[in-house]
């Protein structure tokens, strides 16, 4: 992926290109799950500027400490000593205790008015947000790269609707898209395995990983549907407890991999005791651990019809870190609504015509009666084609003019 340009996330290069111009000193963090391009976009956008840049990684076998941070970052003071220059250090959380670390060395510069630009990469957010609203309040600034869209699958590797479906928002695997025995090696062992025993166990205390994992393999068996914790932990056949449950959803979310999203209830209370419906982040996920191939995956109905759903589902929810959207489904008795979107306190609400057999029925009417939402939104069938849909980002959809009806 090192010598794709820049087709992808073009909003979020200009961001950074444009801050690294300005005169003033800069803290960036650049946030997202693995595969989603923070490295090769950060060195596109530094190997444009003027200043000198110093490319650093902490995710190397060897023991990267704090001690290794500061001789790094000492190299490029020197190296910034004249006219200013660039550090950039990759897999920051991979550090003991980066955080403190860089807050003193970033204090000292401020001291010295040392003109070095910073810019630390990390693809376990939850441990990265917890560093900063820690340490560093008020001194940084963040950029969070989503899994890719359709769009920019399309404009990097050709992708169609189905590839797309099949495939997911994953350039790292999409040079063996004509190979899908490769493809699913590659996304279980590189991918999976890596974001679960690097990102998580190794970062974070899990007491039961074993339960995590079978987490992780249910979330993406039951993406698109609704479960208790009580029997999710039924199908997991495991003597946890709910709340050790909640929690690690919870930081599968924060991977970048799976998340359960609340009910709608406009009623925060009730909304965290809610059940959870499951979400992958990234429909590849599915396609993995479903073990289908292609071929197979189209023609079995029910599996397709999880894939469309869970397709709008994570293109909404990928939108949420970086938009400022909350994302919610609602179900009432036997009415339910796929997926219920807040932004700015207008609702919009949208249902999902996939095809997938349905325990409830559509229940648009009963919600709209109910809350009286700004828009509601019909993708699939007759409503929204659902490659425009997932084409264009979801906060498109959540203006007037650009479809749906308003019912205000």
């Amino acid at each position: 992926m090192s010598n794709l340009k820049i087709p992808f996330q073009r909003e979020q290069a200009a961001v950074l290109s444009k801050r690294l111009q300005e005169p003033r000193r800069l803290l960036q963090v650049v946030t997202g799950s693995r595969q989603v391009g923070k490295t090769t976009l950060v060195n596109q956008v530094t190997q444009g500027q003027s200043l000198p840049v110093r490319f650093v990684s902490a995710d190397e076998p060897i023991l990267r400490d704090q001690i290794w941070l500061r001789q790094q970052w000492e190299a490029a003071r020197v190296e910034a000593a004249r006219s200013g220059g660039i550090l950039v250090v990759d897999e920051i959380q991979k550090v003991e205790q980066w955080s403190e670390t860089v807050k003193q060395l970033w204090d000292e510069d401020s001291r010295k008015d040392c003109p070095l630009k910073v810019v630390l990469l990390g693809s376990a957010p939850l441990l990265l947000q917890r560093g900063l609203t820690e340490s560093l309040a008020g001194r940084f600034e963040t950029i969070h790269l989503p899994h890719w869209s359709l769009a920019e699958m399309e404009a990097a590797f050709g992708y169609d609707l189905e590839d797309y479906l099949y495939f997911g928002g994953y350039p790292g695997a999409a040079p063996l898209h004509d190979d899908p025995v490769r493809w699913r090696s590659y996304l279980m062992d590189s991918l999976i395995e890596t974001s679960v025993s690097r990102d998580i166990l190794l970062l974070t205390r899990v007491d039961k990983p074993a339960l995590l994992r079978r987490l992780f393999e249910l979330g993406c068996r039951y993406s698109g549907q609704i479960l208790s914790y009580t029997k999710m932990l039924g199908q997991l056949q495991d003597a946890g407890n709910t709340v050790t449950l909640a929690h690690y959803l919870e930081l599968l979310g924060a991977a970048g991999l799976l998340t359960g999203l609340p009910k709608f209830a406009g009623e925060t209370v009730r909304q965290r005791a809610s059940s959870p419906k499951l979400q992958v982040l990234n429909t590849a996920l599915m396609s993995a651990m479903e073990g289908l191939s292609p071929q197979d995956a189209r023609k079995d109905r029910s599996f397709y019809g999880r894939l469309v759903e869970s397709a709008v589902g994570a293109h909404i929810a990928n939108a949420t870190r970086a938009e400022g959207l909350e994302l919610f489904y609602w179900r009432d008795r036997n009415r339910e609504v796929d997926f219920v979107v807040r932004r700015n306190r207008k609702l919009t609400v949208i249902e999902v015509k996939s095809g997938h057999r349905r325990d409830c029925l559509p229940g648009m009417s009963a919600f709209v009666e109910a809350y009286q939402p700004a828009r509601c939104l019909l993708v699939g069938g007759d409503g929204i084609p659902l490659e425009d849909f997932l084409r264009k980002p979801a906060t498109h959809w959540l203006e007037t003019e650009h479809g749906g009806q308003s019912i205000t």
